[in-house]
């Protein structure tokens, strides 16, 4: 396991096998999850002969970034970043009244198949390290100059397909070393893996989970998410509820507005039958359009009307609001751009 990746006792049994005291591995530590540095020289309180050992034996993994887009919107910025084998993700930062925002990726690639959106369409090629997963924060961190207050992991890739080093992740991203970051201030997306959601609510967190709908039938979501075909509606709906039972924590519906789709009066009336009596809050998205594929966005009456309809229905909805629009808005855009001409995504 890379050293960043180790939990602080992990740590504390790795630097007692060199010889060195135990107080080292919190002081490493927190160099790494608090400070964020990008190397063993600048961990000053350690010896120099300790900062070398630890180099030949403990790779630092820091992401490099390549190219940075700014949204001249709103501010979004949308990075590429290199991981240590030369593989590229995605990372996102909003900005809001209410803090900072991070968007992560957790696998390089993806296997869900969902119509709609770009991360997929080159499938999947890795899941990622919590490392990885914790430096996407960390260098966006550092970059911005402020504290970054919220996580959302629904970048590119199933995060519950990478199901122990996202629990590795959210515990050291929350652990009072490190950015200490509230676990109510985590949000986890998934596409609907049934089985991997009853277990992650008996993990004891307390995150958000935001369950990628997109559709308020069985056969409709067949048509837009592959993955629909293995766990179907019901038995998806059931493991939300079960997470809602046993942590307490609202579920965020997530659903993609595609026109002539999924966009109707009939498609509302079967969305509000479905959530009718379920803790739910509903995210209506305008889908971002991708050059791959031809469906388009919902125009904003289409999107309000829909709105209406399921709040008078007494379900809480909000239509989210379009951030970074003009920087390779569709998650995996600019990864691909990158990957099919290194020059044009420079933004």
């Amino acid at each position: 396991m890379d050293v960043k990746s180790m939990s602080l006792q992990e740590l504390t049994e790795a630097i007692e096998g060199l010889g060195q005291p135990k107080f080292r591995a919190k002081q490493i530590y927190t160099w790494m999850h608090r400070d964020g540095v990008s190397s063993y020289e600048e961990m000053l309180n350690l010896p120099k002969t300790l900062r070398h050992q630890l180099s030949e034996q403990y790779p630092l993994t820091v992401l490099r970034t390549v190219t940075v887009q700014q949204s001249a919107i709103d501010g979004t910025r949308k990075y590429l970043f290199a991981l240590p084998d030369g593989n590229l993700i995605e990372s996102v930062l909003m900005k809001y009244r209410h803090g900072n925002s991070v968007c992560i990726s957790s696998q390089v690639g993806c296997k869900m198949g969902c119509r709609f959106c770009a991360s997929t369409l080159d499938g999947w090629v890795r899941n990622l390290s919590p490392s990885e997963m914790l430096d996407q924060v960390y260098r966006i961190q550092k970059d911005l100059g402020e504290r970054i207050t919220h996580v959302v992991v629904m970048g590119t890739g199933e995060p519950l397909d990478n199901y122990e080093a996202l629990c590795r992740f959210i515990r050291m991203l929350t652990d009072e070393n490190g950015l200490h970051i509230s676990q109510r201030n985590l949000t986890v997306s998934t596409c609907g893996l049934a089985p991997e959601i009853r277990r992650f609510a008996d993990e004891g967190f307390v995150v958000t989970l935001a369950l990628s709908l997109h559709a308020s039938s069985q056969e409709k979501r067949c048509s837009l998410m592959p993955v629909a075909d293995i766990y179907d509606l019901d038995q998806v709906l059931s493991a939300c509820d079960e997470y809602f039972q046993k942590t307490g924590r609202r579920i965020s519906y997530e659903y993609s507005l595609v026109g002539g789709v999924n966009d109707t009066k009939a498609d509302a009336e079967e969305l509000c039958a479905l959530l009718r009596g379920r803790p739910a809050h509903v995210n209506l998205i305008s889908v971002n359009p991708i050059r791959e594929r031809n469906y388009r966005s919902s125009g904003q009456k289409v999107i309000k009307e829909f709105q209406n309809k399921l709040e008078k229905s007494g379900i809480n909805v909000t239509i989210r609001r379009e951030m970074g629009r003009d920087i390779d808005g569709a998650c995996g855009q600019l990864r691909r751009r990158h990957l099919q001409d290194p020059t044009d995504a420079q933004g």
